[in-house]
């Protein structure tokens, strides 16, 4: 039946979505991390002694760093300090998520993929959100003690009040835009790659830092600065610093423009960071449909693998070679000891405090690698196990391990040792540190072999700096250092003659410590792999339990 003229249609009810109330997404968000912060000190005495421990150390050294920065007002170069500061805070929070994904269960916006939010409302949010934690408020006290350093007059204080949330937000938006463009990069096995690397970063970083401020204040002081700081003033969001030491020079014009180019860059960033996020939430998972592609024959025998020996020795060095390249633990492993074998020996030289013998640093960080061999494979070992039943197959084995690092430590010992000859100009010295480096390689992975027979322990998966698992602390200090001070011990006999020629002023025939380096070091290695290899044949099922605890 139809309704009588005149009626009125009835109304359909309100929905019970109408009817409940919008909560704000920023308040909201806000109200998380708070709860993130306040439920991740629970449950975890150490955590909580962790956080808070952190909590007052940033504020210690921020108080000091704000009050040493304001100390520096009226100071010549106090404008050139704290724009370089600004640009240095600004590249910190730029590359921090990249090497330390996990420090914010918030920087993952793909765990918010399947709630129906907008990516404009939802940017607000995380920036409020990011607001809040121990890194923004250090960012704080170094913005307010940049801005005090150069803050003058009644334009430098208007200045001041804009640039300091302007700094703050410039920072925390760079971070992240960077974290979601590279949030796919940082949940992969490559970003977990990135972390293990951090620590190598800062040690390249803090030797970088130390070599630049022992050259700057031989060569004038700060006053080097100043054609770098002009550059970076320019660039923001160190433009909001150096607004306000325009602004209170009297020099307003320079001043908006730098006012100008800090919002249009905090737009952009703004911008790129709703567009990656709105791209990341529309888009599939590439590693998923990389996983259901067919997969690829490869090969093994093709390309430089084809170049290693046939048999059981090629096949066991490009395993090795290949646990280099893929395995986290043992990547960052390799990447630091090459690293930091190149930078001690190079960074003395180019001070003028090198000595040609600091080559050999070189060749004992790659040497400590031999070490715990069978730990890498992990619980894997049971496959490598099963083809050992003689002393002879262990021979093959550990022969097969060391030939691999040799591979790599040779040249590597001969570049390092080359480079500081030609930075030292003592050409003369170059054959007898090799020789010394040599032999020092060949005493390490005599002991390198022993350790890994007799003091196997297991390495743990998770964790980025963890490289022992609990109870095997032990095992992993009595294996390390009493192999390197036996391979000194090894070593003795070519170390004493190196001496013994410099002392007797020998040096024109301090070459011949070159093949007496390469032979002493080839049979500590020959002598070191025989006597472990009745250890390995006899102790497997140890060697696997020992090396299954991670």
């Amino acid at each position: 039946m139809t309704a009588p003229a005149g009626t009125a249609a009835p109304t359909a009810p309100a929905t019970s979505a109408a009817a409940t109330p919008q909560v704000p997404l920023t308040s909201l968000f806000v109200r998380l991390k708070l709860s993130l912060l306040r439920n991740g000190l629970k449950g975890s005495s150490k955590r909580k002694a962790v956080w808070i421990t952190t909590l007052l150390f940033v504020l210690v050294v921020g108080f000091f760093l704000t009050l040493g920065l304001a100390l520096l007002r009226g100071h010549t170069h106090a404008g050139t300090v704290v724009v370089l500061l600004a640009a240095i805070l600004a590249l910190s929070w730029a590359v921090m998520p990249l090497f330390f994904p996990t420090g914010d269960e918030t920087l993952d916006p793909s765990r918010l993929v399947m709630l129906p939010l907008r990516p404009r409302p939802l940017v607000r949010a995380l920036l409020a959100s990011s607001l809040v934690g121990i890194g923004p408020l250090f960012t704080l006290c170094l913005a307010v003690g940049s801005v005090l350093a150069v803050a003058r007059g009644g334009a430098g204080i208007a200045a001041a009040v804009v640039a300091v949330p302007l700094l703050i937000l410039g920072c925390v938006t760079l971070a992240r835009a960077v974290a979601t463009a590279n949030v796919r990069l940082l949940t992969s096995r490559k970003g977990r790659d990135l972390a293990l690397l951090s620590g190598l970063l800062i040690a390249v970083g803090a030797q970088v830092a130390n070599f630049a401020s022992q050259r700057l204040f031989q060569s004038g002081g700060l006053t080097q600065l100043e054609p770098a700081e002009a550059v970076v003033r320019w660039l923001p969001p160190a433009t909001a610093v150096g607004m306000v030491d325009s602004a209170s020079d009297g020099a307003y014009g320079v001043a908006a423009a730098q006012l100008a180019l800090t919002l249009a860059a905090l737009a952009a960033l703004l911008w790129f960071w709703e567009r990656s996020l709105t791209k990341l939430m529309v888009t599939p998972d590439g590693s998923t449909l990389a996983a259901a592609r067919p997969a690829k024959d490869r090969g093994t025998g093709g390309g430089l693998w084809s170049l290693l020996p046939g048999g059981r020795t090629g096949a066991a060095m490009q395993r090795t070679l290949r646990y280099v390249v893929r395995d986290p633990k043992t990547k960052s492993a390799w990447v630091t000891a090459l690293a930091i074998g190149l930078i001690i020996p190079v960074f003395n030289a180019l001070q003028g405090t090198g000595s040609l013998y600091l080559a050999c640093f070189g060749a004992g960080m790659l040497g400590v690698q031999m070490y715990n061999q069978f730990g890498q494979d992990t619980s894997a070992f049971w496959m490598v196990a099963q083809t050992i039943s003689t002393p002879r197959e262990a021979y093959v084995e550990l022969r097969a391990r060391a030939g691999a690092l040799a591979l790599v430590t040779v040249p590597y010992t001969v570049l390092v040792t080359a480079v500081t000859a030609g930075l030292l100009g003592d050409w003369s010295g170059f054959p007898e540190a090799l020789g010394l480096a040599l032999a020092l390689l060949g005493s390490m992975l005599c002991t390198g072999a022993l350790a890994s027979a007799r003091y196997p322990y297991s390495i743990p998966t998770d964790g980025a700096f963890k490289n022992v698992v609990p109870g095997q602390a032990g095992l992993a200090w009595m294996g390390i250092f009493g192999g390197m001070l036996a391979s000194a011990v090894i070593c003795a006999p070519v170390i004493v003659l190196t001496i013994w020629l410099n002392v007797a002023d020998h040096q024109g025939i301090s070459w011949v410590v070159l093949p007496l380096g390469v032979a002493w070091g080839t049979l500590a290695a020959w002598t070191g792999l025989r006597l472990a290899a009745p250890t390995v044949a006899r102790k497997l099922p140890e060697i696997l339990l020992a090396v299954s605890k991670g």
